[in-house]
């Protein structure tokens, strides 16, 4: 082989350039995804369990839940709605961390009215009436709490019943760490029934305020209602007086 073409072959070789490493590819949207889902469960685990993203209201881009910590409002009209709904009773439906906790009393959750003699007898219920939901919220101040609560019920007319207005009284108790009571108040609900719509609604809200002493908390207070078995109901011109239960 001539020498001029072995250097011509060399040369030509040399000049083939060599691959330079370039930067490494990025991450697609499908990489990026995986990474935020992998935070989320991490958080998640933690503790975090109220995260949402750009995405939306809520992670996927769906409704968002509700927040436990915001506490809707206690109106005699959501009480109301919320008896209608036969909901369960005595849940809250108003959430305040550190508020005095609203129950109702268990042995004065209802209230049945017979006729007179004849305690006991099923058939001779005139009415009857049920506390079936509670909610409060407060508003904390030094050395001074006040609670707005609310309560609502149904009542029933019974096969000795007779249409028209019942008046039924129920008592609020406001009782301290050591289940003393320091205030008591009374309200009366009405609730008109007849043959066609024997069964009643109820709702009520009502303002408390009481002091606590230094060194108790607003939690170490509770408030109860209960039906009042001891209050004096307005009967009707002519009516003999009912039995109780």
């Amino acid at each position: 082989m001539p020498a001029d073409y072995a250097e011509r072959t060399t040369v030509k070789q040399s000049s083939i350039p060599r691959p330079v490493p370039g930067p490494r590819p990025r991450a697609g949207w499908a990489g990026k995804l995986a990474i935020c889902l992998g935070l989320v469960a991490l958080l998640s685990g933690c503790g975090f369990s109220q995260l949402t993203s750009g995405l939306g209201s809520g992670l996927w881009g769906g409704k968002a839940k509700p927040n436990p910590s915001v506490a809707p409002a206690v109106t005699e009209a959501g009480l109301l709605d919320a008896a209608k709904a036969g909901e369960a009773a005595g849940v809250e439906a108003a959430i305040g961390h550190g508020c005095p906790k609203f129950v109702i009393w268990p042995r004065d959750r209802t209230i049945t009215r017979y006729e007179e003699g004849r305690v006991g007898d099923g058939l001779a219920i005139i009415h009857r009436g049920e506390l079936t939901r509670t909610a409060r919220e407060c508003r904390i101040e030094p050395g001074r709490v006040t609670v707005k609560y609310g309560f609502s019920g149904r009542v029933l007319l019974g096969p000795k019943g007779r249409p028209g207005a019942i008046r039924l009284p129920v008592v609020v108790y406001v009782t301290d760490r050591d289940r003393e009571k320091v205030r008591t108040e009374r309200v009366f609900v009405t609730v008109s029934l007849t043959r066609d719509n024997p069964i009643g609604y109820f709702s009520a809200v009502r303002t408390v305020t009481f002091d606590i002493p230094v060194g108790t908390r607003p939690a170490d207070y509770k408030l109860f209602v209960a039906f009042d078995r001891q209050a004096n109901v307005p009967r009707r011109h002519g009516a003999r007086r009912p039995g109780a239960r």
